[in-house]
């Protein structure tokens, strides 16, 4: 890894896609990159070295290792990196383990160069990048998992998002700051809440409802 540029781990077992996706990273300004063919081998590689490369870039098809239980050990280890996944796979089962794993951004191989380098800058910023036919899915699924919990429990489409900020973390005053409305309106809604739910606490209603958030 060279000094003075960005660190990036390349985990691909497809040799042609990794030679020439490290070559490009390489003959940058602002990137350095390391290739490993198999999950095993970079597990290895940081376990030893008690140190992980700033970015890492991971395919999901790895032999022994998936590249998505490679991104669960890894955050393990690590909680501080940032992984994004590089890959054909574009199904909402992977997309949402790979998320689930700790990936922060999940970006199409067929993605133009531009594109990817483009996610890697937006990654260093704080984002999560995404090709746009992956965030479209994350998008649709978010809508129907909100359609189908206010189907399961009755909720209006603000009780919902109100116990969606409950699951945050929010305080009542919190909440009514961000959706513009008192907090005794805010306290009316989730005494409706509990009501539907047939709870008596946040803790109860989150418990209930847990499997409608990621």
């Amino acid at each position: 890894m060279e000094e003075n540029k960005i660190s990036i781990a390349l985990v691909e077992d497809h040799y042609e896609f990794r030679e020439s996706m490290a070559s490009l990273i390489n003959l940058s300004k602002q990137y350095s990159c390391m290739k490993f063919s198999n999950s095993i081998d970079f597990l290895n590689f940081i376990k030893k070295k008690k140190k992980c490369h700033e970015i890492i870039l991971m395919d999901i098809n790895l032999p022994d290792i998936d590249g998505i239980e490679c991104t669960r050990q890894v955050k393990e280890i690590f909680p501080e990196s940032l992984i994004m996944m590089c890959t054909v796979y574009e199904d909402d089962e992977k997309i949402f383990n790979a998320l689930k794993a700790g990936a922060s951004g999940y970006m199409l191989k067929r993605a133009a160069i531009e594109e990817i380098f483009a996610s890697l800058e937006d990654l260093l910023a704080g984002g999560s990048p995404m090709s746009s036919v992956i965030a479209r899915k994350v998008v649709a699924s978010f809508a129907k998992r909100d359609m189908m919990y206010r189907n399961d429990y009755n909720l209006s489409v603000r009780e919902s998002e109100i116990l969606g900020l409950l699951a945050k973390g929010l305080r009542l005053k919190e909440i009514a700051d961000e959706l513009f409305i008192t907090i005794n309106t805010v306290r009316t809604h989730i005494r409706h809440i509990y009501e539907k739910l047939q709870v008596q606490s946040r803790i109860e209603a989150l418990n209930k409802t847990r499997h409608n958030f990621l």
